[in-house]
């Protein structure tokens, strides 16, 4: 299962919740009959929209309010086998090596999304870099991460 987002209110008083997500295929995912998993338990989205800085779905069988209170502050999963996305999911890179130009600098450990601005969180001995996840630094993505970061970027 890969958490994609977290149900933080209900929204009106037909059944639908707000969701905060910041998954980067949540376009993909957040459609009217597709699967998504709360607490281990399967359910099928019946209407999508945005709002805000939200994401209001309203799942099938939930018609009032008083339904979906209990899923307020779960998250909200997908499996993996029911989607092909596009892209490289973020989830795929954690834990890998990081290296600039063949000098190693440290772990993945989490890309973190600031106002629309991605974030590779590299974990290093001493500190974490911060490296903005944009194609003039990210050189290539394979078993490890290589990037083309310009001098100073970061202090050895």
């Amino acid at each position: 299962m890969l958490k994609i987002g977290r149900i933080v209110n209900t929204h009106g008083i037909k059944g639908e919740v707000r969701v905060i997500s910041d998954f980067k295929y949540k376009d993909d995912v957040f459609k009217e009959g597709n699967i998504i998993y709360i607490d281990g338990k399967k359910y099928i989205i019946k209407s999508y929209r945005k709002h805000k800085n939200f994401d209001l779905i309203k799942l099938d069988g939930f018609d009032d309010i008083n339904d979906v209170l209990f899923l307020k502050g779960k998250g909200v999963f997908i499996s993996r086998d029911d989607y092909v996305f596009s892209g490289i999911l973020n989830e795929d890179l954690y834990g890998k090596k990081v290296y600039d130009k063949n000098k190693y600098i440290g772990v993945l450990e989490e890309i973190i999304n600031n106002n629309g601005q991605e974030l590779l969180v590299i974990k290093n001995d001493s500190k974490n870099i911060l490296v903005p996840y944009v194609d003039e630094f990210v050189e290539s993505i394979d078993l490890d991460i290589r990037l083309n970061l310009i001098e100073g970027f970061y202090e050895d």
